[in-house]
Order: C-alpha cells, then structure tokens, then sequence
C-alpha cells in the first residue's frame, strides 16, 4: 500500500519539521505549494489524502470537484475559504483549529489599545516632526479611572477581559451565545449600553453568517466621543467607510485594527484619518509558540483523517462521522 501524501498549501513556513514530525507514525509524504490559484491547488493536491491549508487557497465548488482527498485541514479557525456547502456535497471533510493564539491575540488587542489610550502614535509623530511636549495629547487618563467593554466573551474575550481588569479597567461585555459569568468581576451589559458606556471597545465576536458588519454608522453614533476600538476578531465585523466618517466625528476618535475585509488592505481607505488609526498585519495570533500550537494541532487533524478517527474540531465532517463543532465556525 502506497504512503499516504499531504498536500500543505498557502504557508510561509520555513520547513515543515512539525508536521513531518506529528504525521511519520503514518508515513505520510508531505508536497507544497503557494496554492495561488485553482490550477496551482489542483496541480499539487489533486491525488492528495488530506490538504493541510493556509488562509489564501481557495477552495471553490470547482476546485473541490478535482480533488479526491478525505478532507481539508485549516491552519487557524476561519473556513470562508472553502466552499463547505460544496465540500460536504464531494464527502469532503473540512475541519479547523479553533483553540490556538487565546494568549497572543488577547495580549495584541489589549496592548493596541493601551498604545491608543496612552496617546502613543501621536508622541511618537510628534517627535519625528520635530516638536515636543504633550499638549496635543491632551486628555489623557489613568486605566482606573476608564470603562473598557469587550464584545465576545469566548476564550479570547475572556483572556482579553482579564487582561484589562488586571491594569485596572472598568470591563463590560456583551456576548449573546456565551453567558458572562457572575462571579467574573465583568458586567454583562447589551450591545447599545457597551457602546454607550466604553472608552475602549474591543472586538472579540465571530463573523455574521450573513457576512454583514456588526459595527456600522448607527453603532459608531452611540460611541463615547473620545472613545477607542479595536478589532483583532473579523475584518467583516466593521463597516469601515463608516468607520472612516466616524473617525472623522469622534466617535471613536481612533481605531486599532488588525483585521480588514479586504486583505492586504489599501491603506488609501483611512484617506483623511491617518492619524486616527493604529494598523497591523493580521498578526495578532503569531508568536512562535502559538504558531508551532496551530501547526501541531492542525496536523494532528490531518493524521486523524489518515486513521479514520474522530476529529476534534470539524465543520464538516466526514461522510460517516458526527459533527464535534458548531457548523457557523463560531469560535470558542
């Protein structure tokens, strides 16, 4: 019998010792490629067992039509780049790694708003500009003395919460799946009363199913004035020309952001409210050891689709299998 081959596609991974390492009990030949495009996918994993896959591979209706491997296995939790309508129609199994980066994202989103609160980007202008002082920084606060509202209270909310409480934060949250525990020290508040109430308002929510954004121009108007947002959750969460014009208003007065609709994103949508936006690159999940988390567990999935064992994080499962995860994708 012929060794099983994985197909990983859309990595940048110097080499791929972790997963070589999780999948030799199985003998498993490993293949690559960037995965840019239908024919690249199909050229390097039409005859593949499993796909182990990064978030640029997309894996359309037709894509999937060509491949005759038992399932997908995504680096991270997001499968909106794979057709699981399509997938489930082929027997094909997709499955995902949800409970990676609790630490690192919790940590980049709470560290992007303090840089905010604390006036950090503009210091930082304003010295490279050749001024000093800081009047044009004024108000600035003590974290005691400010409301932070999270909304998401999974594991990543959860973590980001405790971070805020441990400087001092004031924390709300607002989370309609998942029940704020009393015993938290977080108030659980709704949606408008967070907004109302919050100098800084992270995201930590899943995606809308329906691909529509939870934060738009009627969310931004009941912002505090002054007030700070950030996203590390979805890019699809904000309407980001809205966003922009409230920007422009006050409210907030500035967003960190980690995650866009469109990625890479064109720096030109924040023309005219540069100064008000803290960005990075979809960076807030890496460390080295939650990237070497992902990839352990992603494939560990992969070597229990060779065995014909139960996957611990699946979105569609396979043919004879029962589903272990919430088909929205929602997180944990």
């Amino acid at each position: 019998m012929s060794a099983p081959l994985v197909a990983i596609l859309g990595t940048r991974y110097r080499d791929f010792a972790i997963e070589e390492e999780v999948l030799a009990p199985l003998d498993a030949r490993i293949v690559s490629d960037p995965g840019g495009s239908a024919q690249a996918i199909l050229a390097a994993a039409a005859e593949a067992d499993v796909v182990l896959a990064g978030s640029a591979p997309r894996f359309t209706a037709d894509v999937l039509a060509g491949l005759r491997c038992r399932g997908i296995v995504r680096y991270g939790v997001g499968t909106d780049s794979v057709d699981l309508e399509a997938a489930r129609r082929h027997g094909i199994a997709v499955a995902r790694v949800a409970d990676y980066g609790t630490e690192a994202v919790a940590f980049h989103a709470v560290t992007m708003a303090c840089a905010l609160v604390r006036g950090l980007p503009g210091a930082d202008r304003a010295i490279r500009a050749e001024g000093w002082g800081f009047t044009d920084l004024r108000p600035l606060h003590l974290p005691s003395t400010l409301t932070a509202g999270v909304i998401g209270f999974g594991r990543i909310g959860r973590r980001a919460a405790g971070f805020l409480q441990g400087l001092g934060f004031t924390v709300l949250a607002h989370d309609e799946y998942v029940e704020v525990p009393p015993d938290s020290g977080v108030r659980a508040v709704d949606l408008d009363t967070l907004l109302e109430s919050s100098d800084v308002v992270s995201l930590h929510a899943p995606g809308d199913p329906s691909g529509g954004p939870l934060l738009g121009r009627n969310a931004f108007a009941r912002m505090r004035p002054g007030s700070v947002l950030v996203n590390t959750a979805r890019g699809s969460l904000i309407d980001i020309p809205a966003l922009v014009d409230a920007l422009s208003d006050g409210r907030p007065a500035q967003a960190a952001l980690d995650v866009f609709p469109t990625e890479p994103v064109d720096i030109r949508v924040f023309a005219g409210v540069e100064d008000r936006v803290l960005l990075t690159p979809h960076m807030a999940w890496y460390t080295e050891e939650s990237e070497s988390d992902m990839r352990r567990k992603a494939a560990a999935e992969a070597a229990r689709l060779l065995a014909g064992q139960a996957l611990m994080d699946a979105v569609v499962p396979p043919p004879t299998a029962t589903p272990t995860s919430d088909p929205t994708g929602r997180p944990a």
